[in-house]
């Protein structure tokens, strides 16, 4: 029976991306609701079903005081036995039916699906933005509104046809049941009508805000708590802890406030309400009593009046509450949508093919990339590498090699010029090739929270065990990993290496990342400060690794230890975005230019970025 339910909708349907999901409330949501169409248009059918039950029970109720009223129990019996229990076997049987047909749509088929549709399709946009988008935000704020729109907006549509539907069907059948036992009872109903509605109105008005206001305080909380946690070995090698607690007081302290506001909105309307349905009962009730006292109605009359507005009483709390509820949920969602509705700045073009790899040349024809600051980064670079050439990159902090490298990746889309890779333009290929070529080794190897042999096999998936162990080999990992296990019991290439690597020493998150790569044997490598995180003599042990790897391939190697990148064929100096050197070592020492300054004030065979002795 669940699995009926269940099955409805399936959350992952295929769909079209959309580079510019839209930035509206409801044509954002509309999107995501498209698959549950069917569903909605029943829940909301099955809802007023529910709600014209709950009224004809009402009705039935007077008409069963009128009988008592004018029966003895023999007459009852006799002449209304059958019709009595037949209400009983509907009561007993239909009534439950109706309301599982109502909740299993509610509560089986929309709510677990529509978040899940929703966290999805959102996941999936988020991971289509470039690094650069990443790099301008949390971490864990891009996190926590992925995680908290989906239940958010699963809630809203919860409340829609949980409680809004219901309560228009319950209110238009209580003015028709009024009309019909005396149209002098539906007056006072529909003055509470209007000025409920002037309440609901005002509420909505203000929650709305707030609850927006309340959300944005929660994610800019769990950006600034995470953001402690991701860095907690800068926190405690700086005795930090008290300035992190402070960090996180502001935001929490705001979190409190903005919710203490939000919750005084509804303080002021239950306390309203309360005046509001005290005014109902004595009106309605109270009315139906006069006119049983001037003998035009009769005693079922008053009890389903009665019965009617103190039902009423019951829900209207119940209603406003899930109205705020709906709009809080909604400023959650339109909270959410300052991260899942961005569009996609950069992204392949129409038709765009697979990168075609012949030989591996490398053109930067006039490239220029500032970051959109108009300084900085590249201005106007031409370079040409050569298929099979091995080049490094030298040049002080800022000078444009990690840009470069950056570009080359399509991390991001240049501003000016093109770069080509056998000739051709790296923007008219699809970003998944591109970087299928090119096998990366960085400073700052972060890794996966995932075993050994998935962090290895992250290079290529489809791999065998037997090649995932020889790449470790390759990369003088081996030996640790045999070691390796982790606080759950896992060992050796199963053990999990903790979030971005953080059980593993610097050492061994370089091997496990050199590995990857090994295992990859991309045609394009670039090495960004790749033996950086190694004692001598495991470096020494893996040159010759990076020797293997490097063969007939097309390298570019950024190093600030420059006697790890003197026997490239080609060394590229860069300063202020400009290539001011370019040559073999031994030629560029002979200018005795910026290159040979820096060589000479090197200190164990590292260069200060600032171009002084390290």
């Amino acid at each position: 029976m669940f699995r009926f339910f269940e099955t409805l909708v399936d959350p992952y349907t295929p769909y079209a991306d959309e580079d510019t999901p839209p930035n509206r409330l409801w044509p954002f949501l509309r999107g995501y609701a498209q698959p549950f169409k069917r569903v909605f248009i029943a829940a909301a059918f099955m809802s007023m079903v529910v709600a014209s039950i709950e009224l004809g029970l009402i009705v039935y109720l007077g008409r069963v005081v009128d009988l008592l009223s004018v029966s003895s129990p023999a007459e009852l019996f006799a002449n209304h036995g059958l019709e009595l229990g037949l209400v009983a076997l509907f009561v007993v049987l239909v009534r439950p039916l109706m309301q599982l047909l109502d909740v299993g749509l509610l509560n089986n088929a929309i709510l677990p699906n529509f978040g899940t549709l929703i966290r999805w399709r959102a996941h999936r946009h988020v991971l289509r933005q470039s690094v650069g988008w990443f790099e301008n935000d949390f971490a864990g704020r891009i996190a926590g509104r992925i995680m908290q729109t989906p239940p958010a907006a699963g809630d809203a549509v919860f409340q829609i046809f949980d409680a809004i539907t219901f309560s228009i069907a319950y209110f238009i059948g209580a003015v028709i049941l009024l009309t019909q036992s005396d149209p002098r009872l539906a007056v006072p109903l529909v003055i509470w009508c209007g000025l409920y509605g002037l309440l609901v109105r005002w509420t909505i008005r203000n929650v709305t805000p707030a609850s927006k206001a309340s959300s944005d305080a929660r994610s800019m909380t769990t950006g600034r708590v995470v953001d402690s946690y991701t860095n907690i070995h800068s926190v405690k090698l700086f005795a930090h802890t008290t300035r992190e607690l402070d960090y996180a007081y502001e935001a929490i302290e705001h979190t409190r406030q903005t919710f203490a506001r939000e919750m005084r909105i509804f303080t002021i309307m239950d306390v309203t309400l309360l005046t509001l349905n005290g005014l109902l009962i004595v009106s309605v009730v109270g009315w139906s009593v006069w006119l049983w006292y001037t003998g035009t109605a009769t005693v079922g009359v008053v009890a389903a009046a009665a019965a009617l507005t103190l039902q009423l009483n019951a829900m209207t709390g119940w209603i406003m509450w899930a109205l705020s509820s709906l709009f809080r949920e909604l400023g959650v969602v339109m909270e959410g949508m300052e991260t899942i509705a961005q569009p996609i700045t950069l992204r392949d073009r129409q038709n765009a093919s697979a990168l075609k790899f012949e030989k591996g040349l490398i053109e930067f024809d006039a490239v220029s990339h500032h970051y959109g600051r108009g300084a900085g980064g590249l201005d106007r670079l031409s370079l040409s590498i050569q298929p099979g050439e091995k080049v490094g990159l030298v040049g002080r902090s800022g000078a444009g090699k990690s840009t470069l490298v950056k570009l080359l990746l399509r991390f991001y889309d240049c501003e000016g010029g093109v770069i080509r890779i056998d000739g051709q333009n790296i923007a008219d290929v699809t970003q998944d090739s591109l970087r299928a070529t090119i096998g990366v080794v960085q400073q700052d190897s972060s890794l996966l929270h995932r075993s050994v042999r998935d962090n290895i096999a992250y290079g290529r998936p489809d791999t065998s065990d037997a090649d995932v162990i020889r790449a470790a080999e390759r990369a003088e990992a081996l030996g640790f990993i045999h070691d390796l296990e982790d606080p759950e019991g896992r060992t050796g290439f199963e053990a999990h290496v903790g979030e971005r690597g953080v059980k593993l020493s610097g050492g061994q998150r370089q091997r496990i990342a050199l590995a990857r790569v090994v295992l990859k044997d991309a045609p394009i490598l670039i090495l960004d400060e790749a033996t950086s995180a190694l004692d001598s003599e495991i470096e020494a042990s893996i040159q010759n690794t990076l020797s293997d790897l490097m063969a007939g391939k097309t390298v570019i190697a950024i190093a600030h230890r420059l006697s790890t990148i003197a026997q490239m064929d080609r060394i590229i100096v860069l300063d202020e975005g400009h290539i001011i050197e370019d040559g073999p070592h031994e030629v560029l020492l002979a200018k005795g230019g910026l290159y040979a300054s820096l060589w000479n004030r090197q200190s164990g065979g590292f260069l200060n970025p600032d171009g002084g002795s390290a």
